[in-house]
């Protein structure tokens, strides 16, 4: 944490003519005359501060202009993030500027090395404009070179924060299908390996061409009843469930069956009644029929695994997909974007943040494509869903997220809405306002709708809301023509 020393004017103070030729080095104070930077000497107050010395604080009034003569300084947002917003090297021109409406100081100004600064008051500023003609518009230019760094710096902590939350999301999701499928590669390793060492007492049943047949008739019975028919069939009652998988426990016991715990579940799954395994005992002796139902378990355990390891590296497939169509990886910035698709792709990166929210698709069939930023449309539909995402969170009704898409004349409209608790009339007029927002500190920056405009207006089109409690709508109005706007 920097700290809270202050600097504090030398013990000996620099004559004029020495500090008005260290401004004669700074490039923003270039050209003036000696009479000039003789009147910054003469006015200014003196400064100097050792390396974590605090020249100025975050939330202290802005009454001063800082010129830093020697030395560094970094400027901190205590309350925004440990994020450095920029960084004066040598001889920058800091603070409080003519012409400039900031009341406080946005950070805390610390010294990285011994700082050697000069400040002017406030209330020396008419007097020094008058003097330095030329100093106004100085300060101008320094001063708007600050606005689009800080907002450079703020709009990358924006993104770098929005790439953590598409982060954690993507993660959460690779999750299940990850540790599913990791869970049946184990299972269809320990299978394989118990059929292996199974195989043997198989071949040593000795049994004829005709029983062979005939078992595997059984058997191809038994797999016709699709797992989900299976379940229908067991699961209509879970009392039921349960006491038909003992029946098939008790008789395998009495056949006997060493391993009756641990086949009967499966075959009570598969839907196996104790008339088939009367059935497949009528073929075989106790012992063949044991063996028969081990390794015919181990079978069906095994093809589950593998149906897990499937259907769960579809899922991590589908994943990919869907980033690098959020994302458009090796594609061209500029290119024909399907809006709904690039809805979809959104949804399902935010999909972790949905367990509650049901989700609602009103696509007008057969919507054109348009010529634009896929990747810069995507960051607008993610800003709009987190915004509905975060209106819906605690709200005393399940969530509902629509997502409306069709042509309203010769313009795409795509309405997103959400029935959380909507926004505050007094608030609906800033929302879009750089910097502005209602989370807590440290949670946002107050860009996302900002960029959102932003990217909107880029595409010549229209960005708008309505709320009231229980439905909010943002409107996005893009032409599907865009006239050579590129």
């Amino acid at each position: 944490m920097p700290s809270s020393q202050a600097a504090n004017p030398p013990a000996l103070p620099t004559p004029a003519e020495e500090i008005a030729a260290a401004l004669e080095r700074l490039v923003p104070l270039a050209g003036l005359s000696q009479e000039e930077r003789l009147w910054l000497a003469q006015h200014g107050e003196e400064l100097v501060a050792e390396p974590g010395d605090t020249l100025f604080d975050e939330g202290e009034p802005a009454d001063r202009m800082v010129i830093l003569l020697k030395g560094e300084i970094h400027v901190y947002r205590q309350y925004g993030g440990p994020v450095s917003l920029f960084i004066g090297r040598v001889h920058p021109i800091t603070g409080l500027l003519p012409y400039s409406r900031m009341k406080t100081f946005g950070g805390q100004g610390v010294a990285v090395a011994q700082v050697w600064a000069l400040t002017v008051r406030r209330e020396l500023f008419p007097e020094m404009l008058a003097a330095i003609p030329t100093m106004g518009k100085r300060t101008v230019g320094v001063m708007l070179d600050r606005v689009r760094e800080v907002t450079r710096i703020e709009q990358q902590a924006e993104k770098l924060t929005a790439l953590g939350k598409l982060a954690g999301n993507l993660a959460h999701e690779l999750n299940n299908p990850a540790s599913a499928a990791q869970r049946a590669a184990a299972n269809l390793v320990t299978e394989l390996r118990a059929n292996r060492e199974n195989r043997f007492r198989l071949v040593n049943l000795c049994l004829g061409e005709d029983l062979v047949r005939r078992v595997e008739a059984w058997e191809q019975h038994i797999l016709s009843r699709t797992p989900a028919q299976a379940q229908e069939q067991l699961m209509e009652n879970a009392a039921d469930a349960i006491a038909r998988e003992e029946e098939l426990r008790v008789w395998l016991v009495a056949l006997p069956c060493d391993t009756a715990w641990e086949v009967a579940p499966p075959l009570a799954e598969q839907g196996v009644t104790v008339a088939d395994l009367d059935e497949l005992n009528s073929m075989l002796h106790p012992e063949a029929t044991s063996v028969t139902l081990e390794y015919f378990v181990r079978y069906l355990r095994s093809r589950r695994s593998v149906e897990t390891l499937i259907h769960s590296t579809a899922r991590i497939f589908d994943l990919i997909s869907a980033i690098k169509d959020y994302s458009n990886m090796d594609r061209a910035p500029i290119q024909e974007v399907d809006v709904p698709a690039g809805l979809d792709a959104t949804v399902r990166m935010l999909q972790s943040r949905m367990d509650d929210i049901t989700v609602v698709r009103e696509y007008e069939p057969d919507l054109p494509a348009i010529n634009a930023y896929s990747g810069e449309l995507n960051q607008v539909w993610t800003a709009l869903i987190e915004n509905a995402l975060d209106a819906m969170k605690g709200i005393d009704r399940p969530g509902c997220l629509r997502l409306v898409c069709r042509m309203e004349g010769e313009l795409l409209l795509i309405e997103i809405h959400d029935n959380g608790r909507g926004i505050p009339l007094e608030l609906k007029d800033r929302i879009f306002e750089p910097f502005f927002t209602t989370k807590a500190p440290g949670e946002g920056l107050g860009l996302g709708l900002d960029n959102a405009m932003r990217i909107v207006h880029m595409h010549r089109g229209l960005l708008g809301v309505r709320s009231e409690p229980g439905d909010t709508c943002f409107r996005v109005r893009l032409p599907v023509e865009q006239f050579q706007a590129y």
